[in-house]
């Protein structure tokens, strides 16, 4: 990217579409331009997915073992609450061990991380849709794994109320994130040239393209890891690269202050994409990140799930 000024113009309306549940859901956010859990459907490179989650269909983990990728999940509360509990501090301590004596900024995290975080993950998108059962866990939780589950919880429902399902076959192309340091340290340089929290870019970044993983344009034709339609990024992009990571978290921060940022981060991430469920979404995620780094490496590791007219699918991961 060419290192320019900012460029200040009044961010035009419905500009960045972010593929909003297309990729991180890919994640689900599917809105305009989402690449996470609604994705496009143009035609692009086919990756063959994973077959529908079992959510019930292997035997629960037990305490000293990992949980496999289709680990049931428990329907009662407190038996939920137990395991997520539980899934929640091994995560922790396996993250620890991954940053002390592991290396996030060169390859893809140890398989504990990402076998403890695929089961959080597929714990907070069950109780998304079970809202009574969310409710009834999260009393029988300790106050900090509650308030973490029901931050996850919201933004997941959130993001899915924007969700488009796909049809026919999926077409949407993945690739591997760039490793999680590599990132951490793109965000925290354009938190310094444009005073945009980095939790926040990460955040974008989650629900956008799962930090990069779905490369696919969304369906209205916004593109690269950030998800910008491209009369915006011309205009915020600064001589740079769409598809470029370091590029695009610029641009994106450029955007975003020049929208209200960090003044006022509602009014910014609502003219990245025009829905409150996506601006509380992001700022639910980028407020766990802000209590706890480990939270980062969590999210992370989290997997692109597509939704199709029966039922979603998950696309990467184990």
């Amino acid at each position: 990217m060419n290192d320019q000024p900012a460029v200040n113009l009044l961010p035009p309306r419905r500009t960045l579409l972010a593929a909003v549940l297309a990729v991180v859901v890919v994640p689900l956010s599917g809105c305009a331009g989402a690449a996470g859990e609604a994705a496009s459907a143009a035609p692009r490179e086919r990756v063959t997915p994973t077959a529908p989650e079992r959510s019930f269909a292997s035997p629960e983990p037990s305490a000293g073992d990992l949980p496999g990728p289709d680990a049931a999940i428990p329907k009662d509360p407190k038996r939920l609450a137990d395991a997520l509990a539980h899934t929640v501090g091994r995560l922790r301590d396996a993250i620890d061990d991954w940053r002390r004596t592991g290396d996030p900024a060169k390859g893809e995290a140890p398989e504990p991380v990402v076998l403890l975080s695929l089961y959080e993950q597929r714990v907070y998108r069950y109780l998304a849709r079970n809202p009574g059962v969310a409710s009834r866990t999260y009393a029988k939780l300790p106050k900090d794994t509650a308030a973490r589950a029901r931050d996850n919880v919201t933004a997941i429902r959130d993001l899915l109320s924007l969700a488009h399902p796909v049809s026919g076959p999926i077409k949407i192309k993945i690739r591997p994130a760039e490793p999680a340091d590599a990132l951490l340290a793109a965000f925290r340089r354009a938190e310094r040239r444009f005073g945009v929290d980095w939790e926040v870019l990460a955040a974008v970044m989650l629900v956008e393209t799962k930090f990069g993983r779905v490369r696919s344009p969304s369906y209205v034709g916004a593109k690269g890891p950030m998800q910008f339609m491209p009369g915006t990024w011309k205009a915020y992009g600064m001589g740079g690269d769409i598809d470029d990571t370091g590029d695009a978290l610029l641009g994106a921060a450029n955007y975003l202050h020049a929208s209200g940022a960090p003044g006022d981060y509602r009014r910014a991430l609502y003219a990245y994409n025009h829905s409150n469920a996506y601006v509380d979404a992001v700022l639910l995620h980028a407020r766990q990140m802000k209590r706890d780094i480990r939270n980062y490496y969590a999210y992370y590791t989290w997997q692109v799930y597509v939704i199709t007219p029966k039922g979603e699918r998950r696309l990467t991961g184990p």
